[in-house]
């Protein structure tokens, strides 16, 4: 028996917590059935379980991609409302999905992938995965908001864990690095809302180890075996 929710994962649909918002929509059944409740066992040698009317079945082959994501896309495998989505720009017959999201109006580095595991990993909390990113700011950061961005500020999900906030060009503080491992919704341009600041361009430079390291807005490429093995170590 396993949960469906995971079994979904498995199968490439979505990352486990996206799994469980198909559920909730009604877009999953199993056995011909809506469930009626989120954590659900099923056994995988007897139901029968599909998404959006297809059955669906665990991945032969994991897929592990790296995307420099231009802005004007959304970090979603489908949309309602017709936009472009990430996954149109990767190349692949397997389906993926992307591990976190970037808002529309935010590009840089984003990870997709069929291995409903490691992006559950990668994305809790738990584990605690850097993100690096590139922030553009209306004006100079002063020294007292550099502090208290690096303390925590407080958002309506609570007060935000510890970040580094670091200047590239030491001459030039509208210019800022910011290192932390949380991903709430829009959290960087609300951060530093909070301060008083207008986020004018915001770009993900990194997670974990990886680097974009010249690739191009709308380019992507596969993760190497070392970098795949290295990132499952560091959420084992």
């Amino acid at each position: 028996m396993v949960r469906l929710n995971k079994y979904l994962a498995d199968c490439g649909i979505a990352s486990r917590r996206k799994c469980d918002d198909l559920i909730v929509s009604g877009k999953v059944t199993v056995n011909g059935r809506v469930p009626e409740r989120l954590g659900v066992n099923i056994d995988e040698t007897r139901d029968t379980v599909r998404f959006e009317g297809v059955l669906v079945k665990p991945v032969a082959r994991l897929e592990y991609v790296m995307l420099n994501k231009p802005l004007g896309y959304v970090t979603t495998t489908s949309d309602e409302k017709g936009r472009k989505t990430v996954v149109d720009l990767v190349d692949i017959a397997t389906r993926i999905f992307p591990v976190g999201r970037l808002d529309i109006d935010t590009g840089g580095l984003l990870l997709l992938t069929n291995d409903g595991e490691l992006a559950y990993k990668l994305t809790h909390p738990r584990f605690e995965v850097e993100k690096i990113y590139d922030v553009r700011l209306n004006r100079a950061l002063a020294s007292r908001d550099r502090r208290r961005l690096e303390s925590g500020i407080s958002l309506e999900e609570g007060v935000t864990a510890a970040c580094r906030v670091e200047f590239p060009d030491a001459a030039n503080r509208r210019h800022v690095q910011l290192t932390l491992h949380q991903g709430w919704n829009r959290q960087i341009r609300r951060m530093f809302g909070v301060l008083g600041y207008e986020v004018v361009a915001l770009r993900r430079m990194g997670v974990a180890f990886l680097r974009l390291n010249g690739l191009r807005p709308g380019c992507w490429r596969r993760l190497t075996r070392d970098e795949v093995d290295r990132l499952k170590a560091l959420v084992r």
